[in-house]
């Protein structure tokens, strides 16, 4: 009797324990996040670090002279080290993005096809993912070289190796044509929680070939063979519309703000002014979208750009222009303009691309300026200037698309950084208390030099150093 007395006891014991535990369980939320939810967020984390004018995180701008500070000017003199951005970089790519759009395709896997749903929605969504996949790690390796590939994510290597950048981007584009080949555009996929294209497959099937596109064109000094085929390939599928451009929606309310707003206008600091370097040139051809990129100053009014790289007084040069700095003014992934400059490119490089160089050139403004909100009279206009027309432009074909490429990436500071680095040009000089030369890379994270010293230094020799110096693979020129 004791002894059955004593069993229901420990049963009783354990029977209360295991309601106490019961109550610490938020039964108001789930256990797992949706894929769905963990895209959303890589998206959005996406487009804030390539958008934000934060100095701590992205000041590619100013790597471009089209923004230049105030005060503090130690980033448009091309201290990088100082507020770490390498690594501030590097982490929102690996941790914010690459990990969650893992985690999302591992949910999304297990969940398995909704119901109501064909299979094919859930396969797209999978190369939507891929295809962020493919776009974060072409940024990492367009902006380090070397870094880790095969390693990366994986929770039981704590120091990973890193691949060679040539080797990386070579497996990002068959990985994009997979993704590319395995889409059904008849069918669904992300819907509302797709805050670029809101799910619709055929636009994202227009954004990855454009991204193969750029990712040939990147290639062609160094595999032309490859770069020609890949270009090739793409071509017939890219954005041809300013409706298909890649645009992540922002929202009128935090945390959901473009981080323009956040840095610009919501901090209450006074920071940038448009350079004189940008400003300059689009003064000296009329160009259209001043009034669309900058504010004037003065009286008379006039777009006046601060000195680059030297503290600037905020109230006398033109300020970012006020559509821009709205908390929902659109982050730009990809557009109709770049495509064209792509294909100008092409067309001069021989690959098949149809039509001329100068139809590409003249296609690529035009869908600027039309981005933009300018006007048919003022596109006729500026194409008709002998200082913008093709067959005038001074300069080689490379000076030619570059100046007008780098007036177009307005606000796109990372791609602006990219094309120059293509296609040297504009030339952009050093300020004179630049740290170094205008970084042709960044250099990695001290926390990598610290934490994997061994792999970082083996990286490191394999591109030619560890310096903002040191060309990448593809920068042959």
């Amino acid at each position: 009797m004791k002894n059955i007395l004593a069993i229901l006891l420990i049963l009783l014991l354990v029977s209360s324990c295991k309601k106490l535990e019961d109550l610490n369980v938020n039964i108001k939320d789930p256990t797992t996040v949706p894929g769905e939810s963990l895209f959303t967020g890589a998206q959005l984390s996406l487009s804030n670090i390539m958008v934000t004018p934060n100095v701590n995180q992205n000041i590619f701008r100013m790597f471009v002279q089209q923004w230049t500070e105030c005060t503090y000017t130690d980033e448009a003199n091309y201290d990088i080290g100082g507020r770490t951005i390498p690594g501030n970089f590097w982490n929102v790519l690996y941790r914010d993005v690459l990990m969650n759009l893992k985690e999302s395709a591992k949910v999304l896997q297990e969940t398995g096809t909704l119901p109501g749903d064909a299979p094919s929605v859930l396969t797209n969504k999978l190369a939507i993912i891929e295809i962020l996949n493919v776009y974060t790690y072409s940024v990492l390796v367009e902006t380090f070289g070397d870094v880790p590939y095969t390693e990366a994510l994986d929770p039981d290597i704590l120091l990973p190796k890193y691949d060679d950048g040539l080797t990386i981007y070579k497996k990002l584009i068959v990985r994009l044509n997979t993704a590319i080949g395995s889409m059904d555009q008849a069918q669904g996929s992300f819907g509302g929680t797709d805050n670029m294209y809101y799910g619709d497959v055929g636009k994202w099937y227009k954004f990855a070939n454009s991204l193969k596109l750029r990712m040939g064109m990147l290639l062609a000094d160094v595999d032309n063979a490859l770069a020609s085929t890949t270009v090739a390939e793409a071509v017939p599928n890219v954005i041809m519309s300013n409706a298909d451009n890649a645009l992540l929606t922002y929202m009128s309310s935090q945390p959901n703000t473009n981080p323009i707003n956040e840095n610009l206008v919501l901090s209450g600091r006074k920071d940038f002014v448009g350079a004189n370097t940008f400003i300059d040139v689009l003064n000296d051809l009329n160009d259209p979208r001043r009034p669309l990129y900058f504010t004037t100053v003065g009286d008379p009014p006039a777009y006046i750009g601060g000195i680059y790289g030297v503290q600037n007084d905020y109230t006398l040069f033109s300020h970012v222009a006020d559509p821009i700095t709205e908390a929902t003014f659109p982050m730009d992934f990809f557009d109709l303009a770049e495509v064209e400059f792509l294909l100008a490119e092409g067309a001069e490089r021989g690959f098949s691309v149809g039509g001329s160089a100068e139809e590409h050139y003249n296609h690529a403004i035009t869908a600027s300026i039309e981005f933009w909100g300018g006007t048919a009279d003022e596109i006729a206009a500026y194409l008709a200037d002998p200082k913008v027309a093709y067959s005038t432009a001074t300069g080689t074909w490379q000076q030619k698309i570059g100046m007008q490429k780098w007036i177009a990436l307005y606000n796109r500071g990372f791609e602006g950084w990219t094309s120059y680095r293509m296609l040297d040009f504009p030339v952009l000089l050093p300020p004179p208390d630049a740290v170094s030369v205008l970084p042709l890379r960044l250099t990695y994270p001290i926390a990598e030099q610290t934490l994997n010293g061994a792999n970082r230094a083996a990286a490191a020799a394999a591109i030619g150093g560890d310096d903002v110096a040191t060309k990448l693979f593809w920068d042959k020129n």
